[in-house]
């Protein structure tokens, strides 16, 4: 078996934790989708031990290319310790964490993730509230980054400033083909920045 969904299905925190736990040896799943579980909102002792499991499995795994973690409730404390296993990481490609209250203190610390990681090629931050700071920290990565193509920063509410610091970053990167950036609130100034720069962007499709 190299794929398994079990998105959807109300998993409790022990059964979680147990196949975090299994995906630390297993040597053949290459991809696993935990979408809309949202087991990681639990509080205490249950939620470090499912973090634990979950960090630990990423940084051992070898195999595991794509990981679907949507609506699971990692918040800000979940989402820093992804962001350090990622640091480690070196199989993962695509990781979907749309939905998951991470914040801006998360997004500056993906974005230094990224700085380390050079194997993923895909990740969806949409609906994380990552808020000024956290997209400004991302934009910034983009400008130095040469490995993903594809970030999703849909339904984060942030404005014009961001907008244009995007588009800066887009007048440097010649990686990304794929940027979301639906229902944010951009303002004609970042409409016209990020407008201006796909006349200048020859690797931006999507």
């Amino acid at each position: 078996m190299t794929s398994l969904y079990l998105g959807s299905n109300q998993l409790d925190s022990g059964e979680m934790k147990m196949i975090l736990e299994v995906l630390y040896k297993n040597t053949t799943l290459n991809s696993l989708d935990l979408s809309s579980n949202q087991v990681f909102g639990i509080e205490g002792e249950k939620l470090l031990a499912k973090i634990r499991a979950l960090t630990d499995a990423l940084c051992k795994n070898s195999t595991l290319t794509s990981l679907n973690l949507t609506d699971n409730c990692l918040g800000s404390f979940g989402g820093k310790a992804l962001a350090d296993a990622l640091c480690k990481n070196t199989t993962l490609t695509s990781l979907n964490l749309y939905y998951n209250n991470l914040g801006s203190e998360v997004g500056k610390a993906l974005a230094d993730a990224l700085c380390k990681n050079s194997t993923l090629t895909s990740l969806d931050l949409g609906y994380n509230h990552l808020g000024s700071e956290g997209v400004k920290a991302l934009a910034d990565v983009l400008c130095k980054n040469s490995t993903m193509p594809t970030l999703g920063l849909g339904r984060n509410n942030f404005g014009s400033k961001e907008g244009k610091a995007l588009a800066d970053a887009l007048c440097k990167n010649s990686t990304l083909i794929s940027l979301n950036l639906r229902y944010n609130n951009l303002g004609l100034e970042g409409e016209k920045a990020l407008a201006d720069v796909l006349c200048k962007n020859a690797t931006l499709t999507y």
